[in-house]
């Protein structure tokens, strides 16, 4: 038992490799637009509609969702068909199916990080910020100091993001934060930016 749990997060590690570098990256791109929209209380009872919005929209499948949800079902404890299912999910922008995805994985496998970044990723899609933040600080927590090169970039935007939900709330941890963004990404001007707001 123990050594197939070892074979499949290797597994997944793996998928999440060819499969997360890509998919993870593009929605980096979404969410800068999104915790900025949010964030901002004169949007609020908007954020509120789109939320009720967006659970109300029908999601559509693919044939790769329908093969992967029948793996899943065979195997539910196949952690890399868990992995490909949730990407698959992300990239259909089925944001509520990719959360409880990832969230299986990380029940599965508590100690793996990346099952936190995107879970922050869908919970910011999902308009829900504070549930994000508190995904991306799992994710920065539980990141490995040998995982830190390899997740730079993912590392900068969850401290980002988390020094920005900090903003208006505790200037001293969004400080910390930003300054920690900006370690593993020193050329991202939206932490250059946020960080002359609070050193300002």
């Amino acid at each position: 038992m123990k050594f197939e749990m070892l074979a499949n997060t290797k597994r997944v590690l793996m998928a999440a490799a060819f499969f997360g570098t890509v998919s993870l990256a593009s929605a980096q791109t979404d969410k800068k637009e999104t915790a900025v929209k949010a964030e901002t209380p004169a949007n609020a009872e908007k954020t509120k509609a789109e939320t009720a919005e967006t659970t109300q929209v029908a999601v559509q499948t693919t044939p790769e969702i329908e093969g992967l949800k029948k793996q899943v079902a065979a195997y539910p404890k196949d952690a890399e068909a868990l992995s490909k299912l949730a990407v698959a999910y992300q990239n259909a922008s089925d944001w509520n199916n990719s959360l409880q995805t990832w969230l299986q994985i990380s029940t599965l496998l508590p100690d793996w990080a990346p099952a936190y970044y995107s879970q922050g990723i869908a919970y910011q899609n999902l308009k829900n910020n504070e549930s994000a933040k508190a995904a991306y600080e799992k994710y920065v927590a539980m990141v490995k100091p040998e995982e830190v090169e390899a997740n730079k970039k993912n590392l900068a935007y969850a401290h980002f993001f988390i020094a920005y939900a900090l903003f208006e709330t505790d200037k001293n941890a969004a400080k910390t934060h930003i300054a920690k963004s900006l370690q593993y990404d020193p050329g991202n001007t939206d932490a250059q930016n946020l960080s002359k707001s609070l050193n300002g």
